[in-house]
């Protein structure tokens, strides 16, 4: 056994059971895999944990500082809220939709109910893994997205009508949108059968461009929030952003070297990759704000990071170090025109910006993904052959563009769809009156911060 195999069965506490495996079958191969198996396990429960770390903490406290300190705890309930109520979906009727077997549009329901999704792994999805903890991987990524999508209609949603909303949003729009992309025979699989195969390592079509684009359009169809912009409404903590900004960052290494599906070399290239995106796109947005304002505040660093993150996702598991660079100074650049430019002309009230990072970030990763994609990092499509533009793969740009304009029509229609019929049955958004004096207390008779103690 090589010294790199020893080290990975000691820091996953096989080395025992490996070396009387090899005694009883005298198969190194066999004992080998049995490592691998237990080792990428291992790494992709760790994973689903650092997702989950992405939804709460990490995602409550980066939205719950940028409200009004009137809507901290309801603004956190949101995505608290997320982690629980999509868990049971997932479990009842959605993992079924993502990934069970169906068309190239939706999974089928042999899957409702967890049926069939037991602890012996799927060829298809994850040689070495259980599908247990495949789902359960997935589930974390159901969680995070409709939640990200709160950040638009900030201060202004009622919180019945936001779970009616996202329960919906989660069965029409990324069940189909997840199935399309990473589900067997999906329309857009790059690996399993897809007709325009689009690449999307981690989530940049289905995660980000389909929470950002159906965040933008509801924005749109709630309105401004009362005041909006003539009243001043300024972050309340920017130290909980700093927080979850940070605690998002470090749970996207799950989000992203997790989608390798295993420990090996794949994982750390996405790795890599993920962690220089971000870096490099905070430094695109700093330089873009301090050449606009003479100075870089904590925001914007922050917001650059996360843009960068997002920008990354679809590519991590396909570019080198070098790209990935480019990718996050680009992203960077181009979240910070959208937020401060674009957000302006348009007068749109996305409070949090979750389209001007995740809408515009998303587009322009998977953009940028069909053009730096490289086969010395990951064949996908056969060794040998091109797999971005960069490399003489010209086409593969023209599937990013299908793939990306599915997810914005999907996104965009859907959502005003599924809005406007919940709208009609119990009404999206609260009263004036309410509005004024907070989510905290009107949606959950308590307040974030106790000022008499």
């Amino acid at each position: 056994m090589s010294a790199q195999v020893n080290a990975q069965m000691a820091a996953t506490g096989q080395t025992d059971r490996v070396a009387a495996l090899e005694k009883q079958s005298g198969d190194n191969a066999t004992a080998i895999a049995a490592a691998q198996t237990a080792g990428d396990n291992a790494w992709m429960l760790v994973s689903s944990a650092l997702v989950l770390m992405m939804s709460a903490p990490g995602l409550a406290l980066f939205y719950g500082g940028l409200v009004r300190k009137k809507n901290v705890l309801g603004t956190m309930m949101q995505t608290f809220a997320m982690v629980a109520v999509i868990t049971v979906l997932w479990a009842l009727l959605t993992y079924s939709l993502a990934f069970g077997d169906g068309n190239a549009f939706l999974g089928g329901l042999h899957n409702v109910f967890l049926h069939g999704v037991g602890l012996a792994p799927d060829k298809d999805y994850a040689a070495t893994i259980p599908l247990q903890t495949f789902m359960v991987y997935q589930l974390m990524f159901a969680i995070i997205t409709p939640a990200l999508i709160t950040g638009a209609f900030a201060e202004r949603m009622k919180f019945s009508a936001m779970l009616v909303f996202l329960i919906l949003w989660a069965v029409f729009v990324y069940s189909p949108m997840a199935h399309m992309v990473w589900g067997k025979h999906g329309l857009l699989n790059a690996t399993l059968g897809g007709r325009f195969p689009c690449l999307d390592f981690a989530g940049g079509t289905v995660v980000h461009v389909t929470s950002g684009v159906s965040a933008l359009v509801t924005a749109l169809y709630l309105g401004k929030r009362v005041g909006y912009p003539k009243i001043p409404m300024p972050p309340h903590s920017v130290v909980l952003s700093f927080i979850g900004a940070a605690l998002l960052w470090v749970g996207w290494f799950g989000f992203n070297a997790g989608s390798a599906l295993g420990a090996g070399s794949l994982a750390t290239s996405a790795f890599v990759a993920t962690h220089f995106g971000a870096a490099a796109a905070a430094i695109g947005w700093g330089a873009a704000e301090w050449m606009r304002q003479g100075k870089v505040s904590a925001l914007g660093a922050i917001s650059g990071a996360v843009a960068g993150l997002v920008g990354i996702t679809p590519a991590a598991g396909f570019v080198t170090p070098m790209s990935a660079l480019w990718i996050g100074l680009i992203t960077g650049a181009f979240c910070y025109f959208m937020v401060v430019k674009v957000k302006s002309a348009f007068g749109y009230d996305d409070s949090l910006d979750a389209f001007g990072v995740h809408g515009a970030g998303g587009t322009i990763g998977a953009l940028l993904t069909g053009v730096f994609a490289n086969s010395t990092i990951n064949p996908i499509f056969g060794a040998g052959k091109a797999t971005g533009l960069l490399e003489g793969n010209a086409l593969q740009l023209l599937n990013q563009i299908v793939g990306i304009a599915i997810a914005w029509g999907l996104s965009s229609i859907g959502t005003v769809c599924i809005l406007f019929v919940v709208d009609k049955v119990m009404g999206l958004r609260m009263n004036e009156e309410d509005e004024r004096e907070g989510l905290d207390l009107t949606q959950h008779g308590e307040e974030g911060y106790d000022w008499a103690h």
